[in-house]
């Protein structure tokens, strides 16, 4: 399938009836009018007051008025000083009647949960967590599973301005503490467990462990993964907490005070623990999931995540519009890839997300949804994680609906929201993501920082956008912050990704372009597997490589230098797959385990997991590693010798 081709282009009724065409009439009123989408972006983010304050006014956040951006500086923007609002309030003032929930589980059957039923199980969590001593600024821990207790606790967490940080329950204990360890939760909601293509995965363990390591949790509230669990020693059972009468309290917050920490990771160290405010999230997901998605009242979207990922807090905020959301725990492919879309039928889903690597599953398995499942409520696809091939983009458009609107898009836990993305007013072209979203100043820098057309670049932000992080836990100079965005272009954003801006306005994204590993949209860093892996007496050193990008997608090889006496042998392989399963998660399980000589590092001992990923990928070695900067310049050579053994195999195929 050619890169490029137009696959899809919106009927003319159909773009009329879109929320974007709508907000374009809404600014025609008011005297600002645009001819098409490229006008619109423009103006979005060149006048990011008077874009902002469109949206503030358009989705009628609060009555009044206020500045919009008091500074333009990155890092250090501020945002809408001295407005008050509160995300839990902000949800349930758009509650209408239907289902707030629709979940299914691999134990569970489909179950609803009406907006009424929802704000009141929120409010009574957030009375008991007010008995418990939890004010706001205060951090409450979760370690669950996609499910309706995660967003009921959530809710109730940001309704007395608590901040809320959840590890996935597939997360390992070492990696939950390095988490949780940095914020320091005083409340811990848990489950003992969960089930995975149809295997029960017992977490009562791991909670012990988390707990041991965090002193400083007061309570610790039991959610059961299954009817049958024991009570989790010295804990609250969660229906004590969730089944209360409270009548809903929503405290007024500053537009910037903490909502919920994510985790990213750089290269070294911990997790990057990434604080983001009510505000900015709010008026980030009404803007991107109304605009961008498409979503209106009484659609229901599906996303399929964990809560460890973004794309969850995301698809939450689908609520903000009224929107249902369908959650589902458990695997894509039990007990087969037909799995999730017989749920997209009956939960009648009208915009659905997944990974790119799970559509490329549904490819590889010759799944055909659309003679096997009927999807008229469908509309719209999204696509995210990692770039979308050109291949699945046809599987899609052949097996599923030459009708259906396909939205690949990019961003980053970094903001809770894509950079580029969908909009329902444009074409679809094979392998590339339709434009850079309202309000974000996406270019594409070369090393000296020009803007690139047409030639892949790094992808940099250069204005603020809202839903930036207000900061860095724990770090409280800020400097882990600059060096984390804003070392390489002083002012600019550097996500770290490298991308194509077409002269047609559309983007493609080619992989990663740090040392980060990404799977199914999860961003952790190499450090995180060498802190598991280099703990087994068998080897001495590691160095992960994640060939996501052009030529190789989603492939990530660790390569291992085994201890004195030892080899990288299958029994070795194996206790390292098992390693990481169990200290990280299932994911992040190589799909290769290297043999090597050696690893290569520069002259300050950093490992040269960027260039050996480049090589890989097809580099010239003189032109992605200067040799004199090595410890060891001969070290090099090994990974010389596999990128030309990987290349004329390529050829040979």
């Amino acid at each position: 399938m050619p890169a490029g081709k137009m696959l899809w282009k919106p009927d003319p009724a159909f773009a009329r009836r879109t929320n974007i065409a709508a907000f374009m009439k809404w600014m025609g009123k008011r005297g600002q009018t645009f001819s098409d989408y490229d006008e619109l972006w423009k103006w979005s983010v060149d006048d990011l007051d008077g874009f902002w304050g469109a949206i503030w006014k358009y989705f009628d956040v609060a009555d009044a008025d206020y500045p919009v951006l008091g500074d333009r500086k990155m890092p250090g923007a501020r945002w809408f000083e001295g407005a008050e609002l509160n995300y839990a309030e902000q949800v349930f003032r758009r509650k209408r009647e239907g289902a707030s929930i629709v979940a299914k589980s691999e134990r569970r059957a489909e179950k609803e949960l009406s907006w009424q039923e929802l704000e009141r199980r929120a409010a009574s969590v957030a009375a008991r967590l007010r008995a418990e001593g939890v004010e706001g600024g205060d951090r409450v821990g979760a370690y669950l599973p996609n499910s309706p207790e995660a967003v009921e606790a959530f809710l109730g967490c940001a309704s007395i301005g608590a901040i809320w940080s959840c590890c996935s329950s597939d997360f390992g204990a070492p990696a939950v503490i390095d988490r949780f360890s940095q914020i320091r939760p005083k409340v811990l909601i848990a489950t003992d467990g969960y089930s995975y293509g149809g295997k029960w995965f017992d977490r009562t363990g791991a909670v012990a462990s988390v707990l041991h390591a965090l002193p400083e949790v007061k309570q610790l509230v039991h959610v059961k993964g299954r009817e049958k669990s024991e009570p989790l020693e010295g804990s609250v059972p969660w229906e004590d907490f969730a089944a209360g009468k409270a009548s809903p309290e929503y405290e007024p917050l500053p537009f910037d005070h903490p909502l919920w920490i994510l985790y990213s990771s750089g290269t070294t160290g911990l997790p990057k623990p990434i604080v983001h405010g009510h505000g900015g999230i709010v008026i980030e997901h009404l803007k991107q999931l109304s605009l961008h998605n498409d979503l209106k009242p009484k659609d229901r979207l599906f996303w399929f995540t964990t809560t460890g990922w973004m794309m969850w807090n995301y698809m939450i905020g689908g609520l903000l519009q009224g929107v249902t959301a369908v959650l589902y725990n458990g695997s894509p492919s039990f007990p087969d890839m037909n799995a999730l879309w017989e749920l997209v039928e009956s939960t009648e889903t009208t915009f659905m997300g997944g990974s790119a690597s799970y559509f490329a599953g549904c490819e590889k398995s010759e799944v055909e949804p659309r003679s096997s499942f009927s999807l008229k409520k469908l509309r719209g696809i999204g696509s995210t994680g990692s770039p979308l091939t050109s291949e699945s983009f046809e599987w899609i458009y052949s097996a599923v609906g030459e009708d259906i609107w396909l939205a690949s898009v990019s961003g980053g836990t970094d903001v809770c929201a894509p950079f580029v993305g969908g909009c329902p007013i444009l074409p679809v072209y094979s392998g590339e993501i339709q434009c850079r979203c309202l309000g974000a100043k996406v270019e594409s820098y070369d090393e000296q920082g020009n803007s690139l057309v047409g030639q892949v670049g790094e992808l940099v932000v250069t204005e603020p956008m809202p839903s930036m992080p207000l900061y860095l836990w724990g770090d409280d100079d800020g400097s882990r912050y600059v060096e984390s965005y804003f070392s390489m272009y002083p002012g600019v954003w550097r996500h770290g990704d490298w991308i194509e801006i077409t002269k047609r306005g559309t983007c493609i994204i080619h992989g990663r372009s740090d040392a980060t590993i990404k799977r199914m949209g999860v961003r952790i860093g190499t450090s995180e597997i060498y802190r598991a892996v280099e703990t087994l007496p068998e080897v001495a050193e590691t160095m992960a490589v994640d060939l996501e990008g052009t030529g190789d997608e989603g492939r990530l090889i660790l390569f291992v230098v085994p201890s004195r006496g030892h080899e990288v042998d299958a029994a070795l392989v194996d206790k390292i797959k098992a390693k990481i399963r169990k200290d990280l998660s299932p994911r992040h399980v190589p799909d290769e385990i290297i043999g090597a000589p050696s690893i290569p590092k520069t002259l300050n001992g950093k490992k040269l997991e960027v260039p050996v990923k480049k090589l890989l990928l097809g580099g010239d070695p003189a032109r992605v590693m200067n040799r004199d900067s090595l410890s060891d310049p001969a070290s090099v050579e090994f990974y010389v010798g596999l990128a030309k053994k990987r290349e004329r195999k390529a050829e040979g195929n």
